[in-house]
C-alpha cells in the first residue's frame, strides 16, 4: 500500500525551479525526461554512456546486420531541442537521499548534482552467476561494447577457421566453427538464429578452405524449456523451429565452467545420472542472467532494505522509497509484483514517476500506485520467423515476424534511425549482404587490456 501525499508546490518553498535528476540514458531515463518537456522544471540527465541504447537489437549489431549509431542515438542530440533538460556524462557512484545530492564522476573529476526529485534508472548489468570470470571467454549481450566484441569474435572465429584449414588443424576448424549460446531466452533465441543465417547465407560462399555452412550452434539452458516466459505451445514450436534450423537446442544443461578454448556443462543422461562434457568452442555467447545496477543496493542500504537476488530494490506501489517519495525507482532495479524487466516496463514506470512528480509540483495528492499495462511479448527466430504473445493471441511465423519489425522500428529513436535500419533490414533479410562486417582486433581485446590496467592501477 502507498499512502496519499500532499504537498506545496515546490517553487513557493524554493525559490527556484524544482531539480529533477534522471540517472540513466535508458528507456525509463530518456522516456522520462522527454515526458518532463512541458513541465516547469530543471532536468538534469546523468549517464555513463553518452547515448540512448536499444538493447533488444544489439545481437544484430554483434551479428553484422545493423551499425551501432542505428540503435544507440547520442542522449544530447535526442534531447537538443527540449530547453529544460541538460545532459551530464559521467558515472553515478552516490545518492545521498538525506541531503539530495547525486555524485557522479567523469575521469578524474567529480561533480554533485541536487535534487528535488530523483528518477533512478540505471538499469541492469549481464550476471555470470557469481562467476565473473567467465566474461573474459564469454561476453554479455548488455553493452555497445559486447556486440561488438562479440562481432570482432564470431566473424574473427571464421578467418582463424579459413587459416587453420590450410594449415590442417582439423581440431582446431571445430572448435573455431563452434559457436556456444549460453541462455534461451529472447536474446539467446535470437542470437542462435543470427548465427545460423550467418553461416549458412551471408558467410556461405566467401570462404574457400572452409564451408561456414558447417558451422555448429549450440544454445545451453539450465531451464527446462526455450523462452521461460512464453506460454508452452510456443516454447515448443521456438524449439522447433530451432532445431529444425540446425540449432542444438540442450536444456537442463548448466555451465560450470568456461576458458579460451571450451566450456563445461553439467547434464542429466537418459539414465538420470548426472554427468560433465566438455564442448571445444573459442566463440561463446552469454546471454542468461542479469543484475541490478550497484545503486539499488546504495539506495538500499540508506532506507533500510534488503535487495532481491538481483540486486534490485523492493519499491512502494507507486515506485518510490519508503519515507522518501521524492525518489522513484523505475525498470530493472525496481522489484514489485514481479513484473518482467523488459522495455515496457522502465518506458511505463517512467511516465508514472513523471506524472507522480508533476502532482507534487502542483501541489496535488501524490501516491497512485503503478499499473502496468502488458503489451505482449516478442522474439525473433530467423528470417520470415518469430512468434509473438498478446495476451490470449499467439502468433507465430511470418507474421509474427512482421509484427516484431513494426513494433521495434517504432521504439528506434528518431527518423534517420528508424530509415536506416529499414534499409539495413532490407539488405538483410531480402538479400544475403550485411553491411556491418567489419572487425578490429582492438573491438576483441580493448577490454581486456583495460581491465588489466585498471588491475596494475589499484595494486599501486
Amino acid at each position: 500500500m502507498t499512502a496519499s501525499v500532499t504537498s506545496t508546490p515546490e517553487r513557493q518553498v524554493s525559490g527556484h525551479k524544482p531539480r529533477v535528476v534522471i540517472i540513466g540514458s535508458g528507456f525509463g531515463g530518456l522516456f522520462a525526461a522527454r515526458a518532463l518537456k512541458r513541465a516547469d522544471v530543471d532536468v538534469t540527465l546523468i549517464a555513463k554512456t553518452s547515448h540512448h541504447l536499444f538493447q533488444p537489437l544489439l545481437y544484430q549489431v554483434a551479428t553484422g546486420i545493423l551499425s551501432q549509431g542505428e540503435i544507440a542515438p547520442s542522449t544530447r542530440e535526442v534531447l537538443s531541442r527540449q530547453k529544460n533538460a541538460t545532459v551530464v556524462l559521467g558515472e553515478v557512484t552516490d545518492i545521498d537521499v538525506q541531503r539530495k545530492v547525486v555524485t557522479a564522476d567523469l575521469l578524474e573529476d567529480s561533480f554533485e548534482a541536487p535534487y528535488d526529485h530523483l528518477i533512478v534508472a540505471a538499469g541492469a548489468a549481464q550476471s555470470w552467476f557469481g562467476h565473473d570470470e567467465f566474461a573474459q571467454f564469454a561476453p554479455g549481450m548488455k553493452t555497445i561494447d559486447d556486440a561488438l566484441e562479440l562481432r570482432g569474435r564470431i566473424f574473427g572465429a571464421f578467418e582463424l577457421a579459413e587459416v587453420a584449414a590450410i594449415e590442417g588443424r582439423t581440431e582446431d576448424v571445430e572448435a573455431l566453427m563452434t559457436f556456444v549460446v549460453v541462455g534461451a531466452g529472447p536474446t539467446g533465441v535470437e542470437m542462435a538464429g543470427q548465427l545460423v543465417e550467418l553461416s549458412n547465407r551471408t558467410l556461405a560462399q566467401d570462404f574457400r578452405h572452409i564451408s561456414p555452412k558447417d558451422a555448429r550452434i549450440i544454445l545451453l539452458d539450465a531451464a527446462p524449456a526455450v523462452l521461460g516466459s512464453f506460454h508452452t505451445s510456443l516454447q515448443t514450436k521456438t524449439k522447433a523451429a530451432l532445431e529444425k534450423l540446425g540449432v542444438d537446442v540442450r536444456l537442463g544443461a548448466m555451465v560450470t565452467d568456461v576458458d579460451e578454448l571450451g566450456i563445461t556443462v553439467k547434464s542429466t543422461g537418459r539414465d538420470g545420472e548426472p554427468f560433465e562434457e566438455r564442448i571445444p568452442a573459442v566463440t561463446k555467447v552469454w546471454a542468461a542472467g542479469v543484475a541490478a545496477s550497484p545503486l539499488a543496493k546504495l539506495l538500499a542500504d540508506q532506507v533500510g532494505l534488503q535487495v532481491d537476488r538481483a540486486g534490485r530494490i523492493p519499491v512502494l506501489d507507486d515506485l518510490t522509497l519508503p519515507g522518501h517519495p521524492e525518489v522513484h525507482v523505475v525498470g530493472d532495479m525496481a522489484s514489485l509484483k514481479n513484473l518482467p524487466g523488459v522495455a515496457q516496463v522502465a518506458i511505463q514506470g517512467a511516465r508514472h514517476s513523471v506524472k507522480e512528480i508533476k502532482k507534487a509540483l502542483a501541489g496535488q495528492p501524490t501516491g497512485a500506485p503503478f499499473e502496468y499495462f502488458d503489451k505482449g511479448s516478442m522474439a525473433t527466430i530467423s528470417r520470415f520467423r518469430a512468434i509473438a504473445e498478446i495476451k490470449s493471441i499467439r502468433l507465430t511465423g511470418f507474421l509474427a515476424w512482421l509484427a516484431w519489425l513494426g513494433v521495434h522500428l517504432v521504439y528506434i529513436i528518431g527518423f534517420k534511425s528508424r530509415l536506416t535500419t529499414l534499409i539495413s533490414w532490407f539488405v538483410s533479410f531480402i538479400g544475403r549482404g550485411r553491411a556491418e562486417r567489419t572487425i578490429t582486433g582492438q573491438q576483441v581485446f580493448a577490454r581486456r587490456a583495460i581491465e588489466r590496467l585498471q588491475e596494475l592501477e589499484s595494486q599501486q
